[in-house]
């Protein structure tokens, strides 16, 4: 660890999420490291009913597991016409091992008889900071959107390339990053929980 900085490890072997937490929090006093880091850590199973009840899993879990801090997020897409869904089953929408692109097109295909004004969405992200004793912070974001017809746009991840961010009028995979990082459902998690962590760092510098 270099000196006065504190290593945060990241619960989530996702590249895409690591590179958002890199630019949202690199300004601060923190190293931050991805789970591949640790191959032999053991993602918690997420039992949780709510998206706070996950990241709170994985945070304390990997968290103990490893001997430092860990930010772990829960993140999903709740969609009005499927009363919610996919939620908290977001990850695992499309069964086992399902690819961005499957799990999009599954939810294309439920929402194909959907008229437009009926496709209103939003992406839900909680964020804990925890170490091995327990939760040192929590922060939640939310992004409303629309669903598009079929997916746009390159960069991005997971459902992305469907959910069309309404003051721009594209999809969050045709998003600037600069622009998503400041908008998005993480992005505003990440960035409430950074107003915060100056303090719990100080003792530390």
């Amino acid at each position: 660890m270099s000196a006065g900085r504190r290593v945060i490890v990241l619960g989530s072997r996702n590249p895409g999420k690591l590179r958002e937490l890199q630019a949202i929090l690199g300004h601060l006093p923190i190293e931050l490291r991805g789970l591949d880091a640790y191959p032999n850590a053991q993602l918690p199973e997420e039992t949780g009913q709510t998206f706070a009840e996950n990241a709170r899993l994985k945070a304390l879990g990997l968290a103990r597991q490893l001997g430092t801090w860990v930010l772990a997020d829960d993140s999903g897409l709740c969609v009005d016409a499927l009363d919610g869904r996919p939620g908290v089953w977001s990850a695992r929408y499309g069964g086992p091992g399902a690819t961005d692109e499957q799990k999009v097109a599954k939810l294309l295909a439920e929402l194909r008889d959907v008229e437009e004004a009926r496709r209103a969405a939003q992406f839900v992200c909680v964020v804990v900071l925890a170490d091995p004793r327990g939760v040192l912070l929590e922060a939640e974001g939310r992004c409303a959107g629309v669903l598009a017809r079929a997916p746009r746009g390159h960069d991005g991840f997971g459902y992305d390339p469907v959910f069309i961010y309404p003051e721009w009028g594209v999809t969050f995979a045709e998003l600037p990053e600069t622009v998503k990082n400041q908008v998005s459902h993480r992005g505003r998690a990440l960035l409430r929980l950074a107003e915060k962590l100056p303090a719990l760092l100080a003792p530390h510098e």
